[in-house]
């Protein structure tokens, strides 16, 4: 990305930000602001998510130095899951697309109803 006032998203961009705003990973993220969880919590926490679609999404999070993972030696072994330092400062930048969402459903609702009925003739 370009320190200019030009804003460009380069493939890095790109990549960095499909795997933070996908289908699993703000779900996750908002589990593990609040606390560390074990792999299990989060599974009952977010009941849509496949076993293969969280810890592939865990995985991505923790590459991006969003999430960390720590084995604790119990028995059986567990896995704890938290946010990282990194992994709280995306949470302003969420909030704030969020609240852009929520503001603007109804008018975003109108748009799909619009191109829906266009599609149809």
């Amino acid at each position: 990305m370009d320190t200019d006032d030009e804003l460009r998203i380069d493939a890095p961009h790109r990549e960095l930000l499909d795997q933070i705003l996908d289908k699993w990973s703000l779900s996750v993220l908002n589990e593990l602001c609040d606390r560390p969880c074990r792999f299990n919590e989060l599974r009952r926490a977010i009941p849509q998510v496949t076993q293969k679609s969280l810890t592939t999404t865990l995985r991505r999070l923790e590459r991006n130095g969003v999430i960390e993972r720590e084995v604790v030696s119990t028995r059986p072994v567990a896995v704890h899951y938290q946010i990282t330092p990194l992994g709280k400062t995306l949470r302003p930048p969420i909030d704030v697309l969020l609240a852009w969402a929520s503001r603007n459903m109804p008018a975003i609702e109108r748009a799909r109803e619009r191109f829906e009925e266009h599609e149809e003739q």
